[in-house]
């Protein structure tokens, strides 16, 4: 009698859960999901009160988490869009670069972004212009927007803001410099983890219900 009732009691145990006792795990789509428009671009974030190659760093890091996040999706990185911004008349990429980019690229949305670099706090000293501080905490505000690029409205936008201690870094009048092709430096960390926030509505993420 011992013997057949603890598989029994197990069974019973085990239906329990199967029938709403247990905790279930679901995944839930992306907030900003870019399957409907099959392709996008990606215009180079602009940057401000910063020298080098800041730009071009988080614009590709933006660039891999997308791919990462959605397979399927084709991003079109189309560069430098000021010249068509000041064409316009534009001071920030709006509405009229958006559709302008469409009409010539051919995306139905483009993405576009901006960083501003503050509170630029120096611990070590320096010896003068273009010599670089023993060690700096920076301050890097990112803000990224789609645009539909049939009526330049704003489909989407994220942004975030994060500081780090930096060590080594330069300055080039007066402003901090940074390049895309150290990966050691310290401050490619803080725009990783800048992209990674500011992406979050496009991840597929993991609920308990």
């Amino acid at each position: 009698m011992y013997h057949r009732t603890v598989p029994a009691f197990l069974l019973l145990t085990l239906s329990a859960m199967g029938c709403g006792g247990g905790v279930r795990r679901v995944l839930l789509p992306p907030r900003l999901d870019l399957a409907p428009f099959g392709h996008v671009g990606l215009a180079r974030f602009t940057v401000e009160k910063a020298k080098g190659s800041l730009d071009e760093l988080a614009t590709q890091r933006f660039s891999e988490d997308i791919l990462a996040a959605q397979p399927g999706i084709e991003v079109l990185e189309l560069g430098s869009v000021d010249s068509i911004r000041k064409r316009l008349g534009e001071s920030d990429v709006g509405s009229a670069t958006a559709q302008a980019l469409g009409a010539a690229r051919g995306v139905p949305a483009v993405f576009v972004g901006h960083l501003k670099v503050s509170n630029i706090t120096p611990s070590g000293g320096i010896a003068g212009l273009s010599i670089p501080h023993l060690e700096a905490t920076v301050s890097v505000e990112l803000t990224v927007a789609l645009l539909s690029t049939k009526s330049g409205g704003t489909l989407w936008r994220a942004s975030g803001v994060m500081s780090q201690k930096v060590g080594g870094l330069a300055l080039v009048d007066g402003e901090p410099f940074f390049s895309a092709r150290d990966p050691n430096k310290a401050y490619v960390l803080l725009v990783n983890n800048l992209v990674d926030y500011v992406t979050r509505d496009l991840r597929s993420t993991w609920q308990n219900q």
